[in-house]
């Protein structure tokens, strides 16, 4: 049997993983010191309370998963005769899976007849969340997991995600993007247009807007330019407690692409952690990322 995993980088609650039958890896933060695994030390994120107190000017860290804690995850499931395919935020983002792969050789000693299948979303948020359901869709149709994987190799990189931040401090301390002036960026009110490229890491489109407005009509413009049969794929707008910004966001996909589904969700507090509050981003269907 297979039994499916995916962690809370991806934007994967316990709601949606309950629909799918994913166990969620916690990917930790750090306030003042203190430790705090999302819904294992809470049930539910407080998105409000955790972007105020950003605003506030508390700034969380965040940490790799050990060894011995992939293990814990991995090992009930091999002890029980269950294969894994885990579905994870991108591994060009932290040595977290510098660890998990030292778990894997642990693992494949003592369960030799086990196999940890991964699938690499090569993103965070927003479109990591958009991959992990529609394997989960797989799944729940009766794919296997050879069709599941040959569906990833050819699809992963056509999952875009394009995104802007509203005050560019945050990217700055963590260092997770490259070509970037944190402090142009903040005085002047330039919006920078991100995105995760097909290494699986942040990168600066080179693209800046003056305000707002101006960011979401650029990111339209790009799903436009590189939107592929939009509509009959996933849209997911991602905010850092911006609904009224991502309501915005989503009228213009409307007024552009016609009615169609959009899914909303709360950036998870790890990545929040490092785009701050107000962060606003759209994953959808496309030629390329």
């Amino acid at each position: 049997m297979i039994k499916l995993f995916t962690d809370s980088d991806c934007d994967m609650t316990p709601d949606i993983c309950a629909k799918y039958g994913y166990k969620l890896i916690s990917m930790p933060y750090s306030v003042d010191g203190k430790l705090v695994r999302p819904y294992v030390d809470f049930e539910e994120f407080d998105g409000k309370a955790f972007y105020d107190m950003l605003r506030s000017g508390v700034l969380p860290t965040t940490s790799a998963l050990s060894t011995e804690t992939y293990i814990e995850y991995f090992e009930p499931e091999f002890a029980a005769g269950n294969d894994i395919l885990y579905v994870h935020f991108s591994a060009a983002m932290t040595n977290s899976f510098e660890f998990m792969a030292q778990a894997k050789t642990i693992l494949k000693e003592k369960y030799p007849e086990r196999t940890l299948y991964e699938i690499d979303t090569k993103g965070i948020t927003i479109v990591s969340r958009s991959i992990a359901e529609e394997v989960g869709d797989m799944f729940l149709a009766g794919k296997t997991v050879d069709e599941i994987l040959a569906w990833a190799a050819e699809n992963v990189d056509k999952k875009a995600t394009y995104f802007t931040v509203d005050n560019l401090k945050f990217f700055h301390r963590s260092g997770r993007v490259s070509g970037l002036s944190a402090t142009m960026g903040t005085l002047l009110g330039i919006r920078p247009i991100l995105t995760m490229n097909a290494e699986g890491k942040m990168s600066a489109t080179g693209q800046k807007e003056k305000g707002r407005k101006n960011a979401l009509k650029r990111i339209l413009e790009t799903m436009k330019e590189l939107g592929d049969h939009v509509t009959e794929h996933r849209i997911i707008v991602g905010h850092a407690d911006n609904q009224e910004m991502a309501d915005e966001m989503a009228a213009l996909i409307k007024e552009e692409f016609g009615e169609c589904e959009i899914e909303f969700n709360y950036v998870n507090p790890t990545a929040g952690s490092h785009c701050g509050p107000d962060c606003l981003g759209v994953t959808f269907n496309a030629i390329h990322r």
